[in-house]
């Protein structure tokens, strides 16, 4: 984002929300902005933004003030968007009439609560919707301090080392996958058997790559990593198959769900199906693959797709995932304090 620095000499209300798909963390940024927030006078009342910018037009807010703090140290180890999250972008250049309406809505919905804190959790999109709101509130006079606070299971925010949310998928997927391993591993058969995990991260192979942690050894699942940044060779990926089905007498596959072609489109992609920000919805790269290996190779093929329980298991969450997302709400409101606006936290690695 274009920053600023604001005045620091005034007092307002501040505004959370949360958008984009969630993941395990995303609760405990948000619990780091409000416990934060508590200890500031300037700070005079703190509202909860229902389904994101979405509940925000909408005028749907909640007085967060009342809830003990209990709850709200609950929110550390709750799973999901405990606010509420949606996908709606505020677009400027495909439908700037609307645009510009929600964006008028959006400053009387901040100025009749005197909104002058905002915080937004969420991943690229999310903080091209707080650049956006941070932009037009300098063009419109509006002393309103945004503070972009980072989420994303896909790791692919730049700027920062790595972003909350992460560390608690890998984790997951990488027990689920050695010990997906290690149940087809057990199975004897006459010609061998392929399991593909397909794994979310659009287009980022963070999430597969990391999928490795787990391995104890060379034979330990997985043995072959699709990336989205990698095109798929498929005569090199079947000829490795081969390899270590006569080898070990299975093959554990991940594939991110955005792995492309040769041809640089995604296997998985359903040109039907678009998405609110104009993405082709991706159906099931682990079945195209599946049907490309039983009809080169006739080896019984199965697929796991992990989807929703990857970035929901808080069964599984990163202890320190959890303490860093908590120290980015913290981090987030102590920088609107300073008089910053513009700005999105990031983590850096010493």
């Amino acid at each position: 984002m274009e920053n600023t620095e604001a005045s620091n000499e005034f007092t307002g209300n501040l505004l959370v929300a949360q958008s984009g798909g969630p993941t395990v963390v995303i609760n405990s940024s948000v619990a780091g902005v409000i416990q934060e927030a508590g200890k500031h006078p300037e700070i005079e009342e703190i509202y909860g933004g229902l389904n994101g910018i979405y509940g925000i037009l909408n005028e749907d807010l909640i007085d967060i003030n009342d809830e003990k703090a209990k709850t709200i140290g609950a929110l550390k180890h709750t799973p999901a968007a405990a606010l509420g999250t949606c996908r709606y972008k505020i677009d400027f250049v495909n439908n700037p009439e609307q645009a510009s309406k929600d964006m008028d809505r959006l400053f009387q919905v901040l100025e009749a609560h005197n909104i002058r804190f905002f915080f937004y959790a969420g991943g690229n999109d999310s903080q091209d919707t707080s650049n956006k709101i941070h932009e037009e509130a300098v063009k419109r006079g509006y002393e309103l301090r945004v503070i972009g606070v980072p989420k994303t299971i896909d790791n692919d925010l730049p700027h920062t080392d790595h972003c909350p949310g992460y560390g608690s998928v890998v984790k997951y997927n990488a027990t689920t996958v050695m010990e997906v391993g290690e149940d087809v591993g057990s199975m004897a058969t006459d010609d061998g058997s392929c399991c593909i995990v397909e794994v979310m991260g659009r287009a980022a192979g963070w999430i597969a790559a990391g999928t490795v942690v787990a391995k104890r050894s060379e034979d330990d699942a997985p043995h072959i990593i699709l990336l989205p940044e990698i095109r798929l060779n498929e005569e090199a990926f079947l000829a490795k198959i081969k390899e270590t089905i006569d080898r070990l007498g299975y093959c554990i596959v991940v594939a991110g769900e955005g792995v492309k072609n040769a041809a640089g489109e995604e296997i998985g992609a359903d040109k039907s199906k678009i998405d609110s920000f104009g993405h082709a919805v991706l159906s099931g790269a682990a079945e195209s693959l599946k049907e490309l290996i039983q009809g080169k190779l006739n080896l019984k093929t199965r697929t796991v797709k992990l989807g929703y329980a990857q970035r929901a298991a808080a069964h599984h969450a990163s202890a320190t995932d959890i303490d860093e997302a908590l120290a980015c709400g913290v981090a987030a409101v102590k920088a609107a304090l300073e008089g910053k606006s513009g700005f999105m936290v990031k983590l850096v690695r010493l």
